[in-house]
């Protein structure tokens, strides 16, 4: 008996393969920005309560965010036009201690800044009084 194989069982099997391997070649982010690692910043504290500094709510969702949350404003070079809303960075201190937060807002006419809230400074064991400190930063990939 001769085997043969059905033409839409073969059309079905690549196109399966295709579509897995495009899905597992292809990031979310990719195009939107360059992952960044240990790029050295300057940690400034941030409000992102309503009615602190005089700005408003979080240009990526739109709302006000709990200083008692791990959130960062990134400056617009870093920002990337809102590439980076939401994804999750790792800010590490000289001591090689590391927070992750999540970015929320930009930091429009900032060079090198992550705009930090109080939390993290808290969680750095550091004294917002100082205004600003050394840190780097980096993108999680996952």
């Amino acid at each position: 008996m001769a085997s043969t194989t059905n033409p839409a069982v073969i059309f079905c099997i690549i196109l399966v393969f295709l579509q897995v391997s495009c899905t597992v070649s292809r990031r979310p982010t990719e195009g939107k920005f360059e992952l960044q690692q240990n790029v050295p910043a300057v940690m400034t504290v941030n409000g992102f309560q309503e009615g602190e500094g005089g700005g408003g709510p979080a240009a990526c969702d739109g709302q006000y965010h709990s200083d008692d949350e791990f959130v960062v404003s990134l400056s617009s070079e870093w920002f990337a036009g809102g590439a980076r809303c939401g994804r999750v960075i790792r800010i590490v201190d000289p001591s090689n201690y590391g927070i992750n937060a999540k970015v929320v807002d930009e930091c429009a006419g900032c060079d090198n800044e992550v705009g930090a809230s109080s939390h993290i400074w808290k969680n750095f064991d550091l004294d917002t009084s100082l205004g600003q400190v050394d840190m780097k930063w980096s993108d999680l990939d996952f």
